[in-house]
């Protein structure tokens, strides 16, 4: 058993630390040497580090879903869940912009983007939204946690409702407004983004809620672990919809057909981001989860970890195949027309991540993480139990 004093917390909070040292010595590499030692180049500027970064605020988003439930839709079950997915939606949106700034190159210029805004730009809007996503939860955590506040935490809670949709949809339309790049230029991005938020961030608030449960020797009754993870298996299956359905409007419009036989089946050198499309984002990060979340195999705790984990591992290679995938393939300068030169017009990107890259990705969730933890040992996140008997308004003794 861990608690907040013992070796075991501390043991578990410098694991944490190690790999946040190891993405900061990683980030002083890549500023001391040049980006040059990264795979990135320029044709493919957004690597792995932005796959780490842009998922975690994806999770953000859809961390905060439990506590919507119980305060904007007035669902009983969920309501000492509230604070915890309070607490996960800021670490997560927090270790995911940690990567961003430390992967900018010059941190410092971010003072720039924030003192000087273009309104064109989505970008410009996404640092308005990012920072008030964090203002806005902050005080919806106030509402639930001082008991002289709670009258205003329908109001808090639906302010922030709308205020992750916007956020999700900021963030999606980063890829939709894109019209030069064949994989993004698609209005459907942002409800697609939305989408997959709520089942990133369910599946990262389903594992930290049954780990915290184990590791600290408190109850955990099946009624609540069956309402989220039915819920995850319900927003899995949606976000597998949306992916299916963007990928077939492409093929219906003769544009996007190139990208599609570039992701779909491998063509003109895409034989990577096709096998991590159908084995590790569809097969793996969606369709064994599902079965996991829909079969009997759910009454197992550590099946069901299993299909969180699954779906987050899904989630990245979503991202990856979106964001590098989307830059790899060579863009349409004329259309109708094949092009050539010295630069590399006309031809498809490599890249290969380097080791520093994911180290500084694996620190973001690190972040997250080891906040999160420190945070439940120092403010009353977690119910003492939620045993059926206490969780479970329908529950019968006997």
């Amino acid at each position: 058993m861990i608690k907040g004093t013992s070796l075991g917390f501390w043991a578990l909070l410098g694991l944490f630390g190690a790999f946040i040292a190891a993405g900061l010595g990683a980030t002083y590499y890549m500023e001391h040497n040049g980006h040059w030692v990264t795979g990135m180049n320029n044709a493919v500027v957004w690597g792995m580090p932005h796959v780490f970064a842009v998922f975690l605020i994806v999770a953000a988003s859809g961390a905060l879903n439990v506590s919507s439930i119980a305060t904007v839709f007035g669902r009983a079950m969920y309501k000492p869940l509230g604070r915890l997915s309070n607490v996960l939606a800021i670490t997560l949106l927090i270790g995911g912009l940690s990567v961003l700034v430390l992967d900018l190159g010059r941190p410092d210029r971010l003072i720039v983007a924030m003192t000087k805004y273009n309104f064109k730009s989505i970008f410009a809007w996404n640092i308005i939204l990012y920072n008030g996503f964090l203002l806005v939860v902050g005080i919806y955590l106030w509402t639930l946690m001082e008991k002289k506040m709670n009258r205003f935490s329908k109001a808090a809670g639906t302010a922030a409702f709308i205020w992750r949709l916007v956020l999700t949809t900021g963030t999606g339309s980063i890829f939709g407004f894109l019209v030069a790049r064949q994989g993004y230029d698609a209005a459907i991005m942002a409800p697609m983004f939305i989408i997959m938020s709520f089942a990133y961030g369910l599946a990262f608030y389903l594992v930290f809620l049954i780990a915290s449960y184990k590791l600290t020797g408190r109850e955990l009754g099946d009624a609540v672990v069956n309402r989220l993870k039915n819920l995850l298996g319900v927003f899995v299956a949606a976000a597998l919809y949306f992916v299916a359905v963007h990928h077939l409007t492409n093929l219906y419009i003769t544009e996007h057909h190139g990208f599609e036989a570039f992701i779909l089946r491998g063509d003109n050198g895409g034989g990577i981001y096709s096998r991590v499309f159908w084995i590790d984002q569809v097969l793996l990060g969606s369709i064994v989860p599902m079965i996991i979340l829909f079969t009997a195999l759910s009454k197992s705790r550590a099946m069901v970890v299993a299909a969180s984990v699954l779906v987050i591992l899904g989630g990245l290679a979503q991202m990856y195949v979106t964001i590098v995938g989307g830059q790899a393939y060579p863009m349409t300068l004329f259309p109708g027309w094949e092009i050539s030169s010295s630069f590399g017009d006309g031809q498809t990107a490599t890249y290969s991540p380097s080791k520093w890259e994911v180290m500084l990705g694996m620190a973001g969730i690190a972040i997250t993480l080891a906040a999160t933890t420190f945070a439940i040992k120092v403010l009353p996140l977690l119910p003492e139990s939620l045993a059926d008997k206490v969780a479970d308004p329908h529950h019968k003794a006997g």
